[in-house]
């Protein structure tokens, strides 16, 4: 079986790559989509197991996105976790209102995104 899948939607460079970093050193594959148009095509050649989606993206904003794929049937099932830079009360709230499982506040402490990560996927399979 192969390893799963993560969508990252990020449009920093560093918190892509720092992201990428984290996820492929635990043996997952990842590819990642700076804007909601590439992870729409994204998707669309392969559904991830997961996605992690910042929440403000050039255009179109990452909760906004995320009610999309929360009220398409193909993508409702994915587990998709938020990630801000600006962790201000309420967001939580919000991001679990638009459909997110959970949420990572950034910037991103590694050890608790993998271990993150592993508990979203667990409880989707």
């Amino acid at each position: 079986m192969s390893a799963p899948l993560i969508l990252v939607v990020e449009d920093n460079e560093t918190n892509q790559m720092l992201t990428v970093a984290v996820l492929e050193r635990d043996g997952y594959r990842v590819v990642v989509a700076g804007t909601t148009s590439e992870a729409r095509e994204q998707i669309k050649t392969e559904t991830p197991h997961l996605i992690l989606m910042d929440v403000q993206l050039p255009g179109e904003d990452g909760l906004a996105f995320t009610r999309q794929l929360k009220r398409n049937p193909t993508t409702s099932p994915i587990p998709i976790v938020a990630m801000t830079a600006h962790a201000m009360q309420g967001d939580a709230e919000q991001a679990i209102e638009a459909g997110c499982s959970g949420y990572i506040a950034k910037p991103i402490d590694t050890r608790a995104l993998a271990e993150q990560v592993r508990r979203y996927l667990a409880v989707a399979r």
